[in-house]
């Protein structure tokens, strides 16, 4: 693209974005819908997973196998954002919303009915992609209503919700199968699918105006997308905000193997820890909606946060490779609770500051801003058991490498000691 291209596009991209009337801000219902929407892909992926066993039984396939299912919902969700965000921003909200919460329900009733783990892979790879529809779109509907502190607020709120889904799912997975088998966690997957497209399709409004969409087709939607990457800043807080997101992704990973096989907790001390872990999440980030934007700058907020990761992933690798000597449960159990709970200023923060960079492209910064979470939350994922089962290094290798990565994005390119004055209100 030339330089003036390139100029127009990054101006076109800071461009204000116009004030939103009061009426149109969410309420407690459409906030709870956001909400529900956003905790979907965690609910899709982690209420499978206390059947993963019976499925290996049932469709007789090994384990490896079945472990694609989950590879390919992950995919799904991650390439689906790319394709349902620009979608949003030539169509408005509503509609690919709607159409992407219909095959969502579609593919995870077939899920349901599937006779062997071929047709189950292919139908959790497309439940991904169209369940992606719910995360993007829920994202860019909150760009659309605010802007400044108030959407960081938001999404603090929204983490109140869609944060306690990782932790619930597997708890609702579990008492499902109680009752019934594998098959019966996605019965209830496609229920909840029916229950959010009904409350979405009756309330939750257009948010996206005509006047304010964009014209054309694929070409423009990549070329949309390769402005938002040539926004040093806009980049920087995707970076930032995927590697926070790989570390948190790294702990979900491990912390089975180090919690209950190296230091040999119960699976019920596991689950407490985990419960734990996500509540000092929401917790903070209710105590960065709450308490500190508007007060303190969405980036010292931002910084404070990374700043705290990667000291607590300092200490973990630290702990975990002996120079404390033989340290117990509680030291390490400490170090993951304090790194979890600094999530809860990072994730909120990232997404507004980059948001707030986008106004007349939410739906594809959206996408980016999710799909380079999963993608490099799946390449970290694979690599905290590179040493085996028995060694929590690996672990914080990842975490401080992440850390790292995510504060040094943050610094070089966001650069936010030249920022400008953020807005108080929209």
């Amino acid at each position: 693209m030339p330089e003036s291209g390139q100029k127009a596009t990054r101006d076109h991209i800071t461009e204000p974005a116009p004030a939103v009337p009061a009426a149109r801000r969410a309420g407690l219902l459409v906030t709870l819908v956001l909400g529900g929407l956003t905790a979907l892909p965690p609910l899709s992926m982690d209420m499978y997973l206390p059947a993963l066993p019976e499925v290996t039984r049932s469709l007789a396939a090994p384990a490896a196998t079945i472990q694609l299912t989950l590879t390919a919902c992950l995919a799904g969700m991650a390439l689906g954002q790319l394709v349902v965000g620009p979608m949003s921003d030539k169509w408005g909200r509503r509609r690919p919303l709607l159409a992407g919460m219909v095959v969502y329900v579609l593919a995870t009733a077939v899920c349901a009915l599937a006779p062997s783990i071929e047709l189950l892979i292919a139908f959790r790879l497309l439940q991904g992609l169209a369940g992606a529809a719910a995360i993007v779109i829920a994202r860019a509907v909150v760009r659309d209503l605010y802007d400044g502190v108030e959407m960081a607020r938001f999404f603090s709120t929204l983490m109140l919700i869609s944060g306690v889904a990782p932790v619930v799912a597997p708890l609702i997975g579990g008492q499902i199968l109680r009752f019934t088998d594998w098959r019966g966690v996605f019965h209830v997957l496609a229920v909840t699918g029916v229950l959010l497209t009904l409350v979405a399709h009756r309330f939750l409004h257009e948010t996206l105006p005509p006047e304010r969409r964009q014209e054309g087709g694929v070409g423009q939607a990549l070329r949309t997308m390769r402005g938002l990457l040539a926004d040093r800043v806009f980049t920087g807080y995707m970076l930032a905000g995927g590697l926070a997101f790989a570390a948190l992704f790294a702990y979900i990973s491990a912390s089975p193997f180090v919690v209950q096989e190296i230091y040999g907790a119960s699976p019920q001390t596991f689950s407490l820890l985990f419960g734990l872990n996500s509540v000092g999440l929401v917790a903070v980030g209710q105590i960065n909606g709450k308490l500190l934007v508007g007060r303190v700058s969405l980036d010292k907020a931002l910084g404070l946060g990374l700043s705290v990761i990667l000291l607590a992933a300092t200490a973990l690798l630290l702990m975990t490779t002996g120079v404390f000597g033989e340290v117990g449960l509680v030291p390490i159990a400490a170090g993951l609770f304090v790194l979890m709970s600094a999530m809860g200023l990072a994730m909120p923060n990232t997404n507004a500051q980059a948001l707030m960079r986008t106004p007349h492209a939410a739906g594809s910064a959206s996408a980016l801003l999710g799909t380079s979470s999963f993608l490099i939350g799946a390449v970290a994922s694979p690599l905290v058991g590179i040493a085996g089962e028995h060694t929590a290094v690996p672990m914080a290798v990842v975490q401080l490498a992440c850390a790292v990565a995510a504060l040094a994005a943050f610094l070089l390119l966001c650069r936010p000691w030249r920022a400008a004055p953020e807005k108080t209100a929209a």
